[in-house]
């Protein structure tokens, strides 16, 4: 399917990667997101609470940016041949 409907893919994409996993980088948003709360949550359902606000509080152009920096991954990804990048 991919190939009739000429969609341009990474065929061998590295599967540990995560300076290639755009949705890393939004796990590690909500992290701090979280972490900025002066207290810990009271509870599971406090908790559960905050992630849903914080993750319902990420706009458009946020999840946007992420995937519009791909291109600068993959190139730094390249150029450090695999290894650690500022990612």
């Amino acid at each position: 399917w991919l190939n009739t409907e000429r969609v341009r893919y990474i065929d061998d994409w590295p599967s540990q990667s995560p300076d290639l996993n755009p949705i890393e980088h939004l796990w590690h948003h909500l992290k701090l997101k979280l972490s900025a709360y002066e207290q810990k949550a009271k509870g599971i359902h406090e908790l559960w609470e905050r992630v849903e606000k914080e993750w319902n509080s990420f706009t458009d152009e946020v999840c946007r940016s992420y995937i519009e920096s791909m291109p600068a991954r993959i190139k730094a990804v390249i150029d450090a041949n695999g290894g650690h990048t500022r990612y």
